[in-house]
């Protein structure tokens, strides 16, 4: 404890959240331009309560979010809710785009702490053994064999008929990127989006002094390790996000123990922003939209 009250520098972990409702704000002006070719684009205010709304969503909910600020979205601004969550999915994928880019960049410039890193933590001695026998191929037959064989009766039931008339909405909000309007600043916004992701965790190297030496491509480096964490469905990247973190510390030669603190200052900070913001959002959403 007497750690964090003396040698933490809050001050770069304050402008590390403010780094982070910037990255929000970005996001939100790219979730109305996705929305926008669907026919009607919604309000900023209401679009950004419902991002924050969904990020708090996934601290309960693994994967809540996404569903959450749809639903917000929709009832506030009287949009299609499966085309928003098609919208969402468009997002998740520019997502994945940006972070397999900031991946390219790391494997070129940090090579060496990857591999490092792959062969002292990682064993697919378990998976090979498992995709040597024929089970899972087996499994897999039996499916696609079972609807091959049900074709004609799965397209003339009701439930094929809904799901088709869903996915038709679906895919109008996950195609929407091919409609904006200003694909410029789009891609400014999502380029952005994932600068400001960065930011947020460099600019916390200099809140602690055994971080504050590391390089911005150290930040990228430990950026995209924690990006990768929080791709496991836990409430907030607890646990996983700390030890893919804490791991890349260590390819630093960052001690574990200064290396789990970096991990649980970082982290608390951001998740605490979150559950306030969230928290404001949801109180303010109904107020602003009192006329419904």
């Amino acid at each position: 404890m007497q750690v964090l009250t003396e040698e933490v520098h809050y001050g770069w972990i304050l402008l590390s959240l403010v780094i982070g409702l910037l990255s929000h704000m970005s996001r939100t002006i790219r979730w109305q331009m996705l929305v926008e070719p669907m026919g009607k684009r919604p309000g900023f205010v209401n679009t950004f309560l419902a991002v924050m709304i969904g990020y708090l969503a996934n601290l309960a909910i693994p994967r809540m979010g996404e569903v959450s600020r749809c639903v917000v979205l929709s009832r506030h601004e009287n949009i299609s809710f499966t085309g928003l969550v098609g919208t969402v999915v468009a997002e998740r994928f520019l997502d994945i785009i940006s972070l397999l880019l900031s991946l390219m960049l790391v494997f070129i410039f940090q090579y060496d702490i990857i591999a490092s890193f792959v062969s002292n933590t990682m064993d697919f001695s378990n998976m090979q053994s498992s995709f040597s026998t024929p089970t899972p191929y087996l499994i897999l037959f039996l499916i696609l064999g079972s609807f091959w064989l049900f074709r004609h009766k799965i397209k003339s039931s009701r439930i094929f008929f809904k799901v088709q008339g869903l996915w038709g909405k679906f895919k109008e909000g996950f195609l929407s990127f091919k409609k904006v309007k200003h694909f410029g600043w789009f891609i400014f916004h999502s380029v952005v989006i994932f600068l400001f992701y960065f930011l947020m965790m460099y600019v916390c190297f200099f809140a602690l002094p055994y971080t504050s030496h590391l390089t911005p491509m150290a930040g990228l480096l430990v950026f995209v390790f924690g990006t990768l964490g929080m791709l496991a469905p836990v409430q907030g990247g607890i646990g996983p996000w700390h030890f893919m973190v804490i791991t890349a510390l260590k390819a630093y030669g960052i001690s574990l123990a200064d290396a789990g603190i970096f991990a649980l200052v970082v982290h608390g900070a951001l998740n605490a922003m979150i559950v306030v913001a969230g928290f404001l959002s949801l109180l303010a959403i109904p107020l602003l939209n009192k006329k419904e």
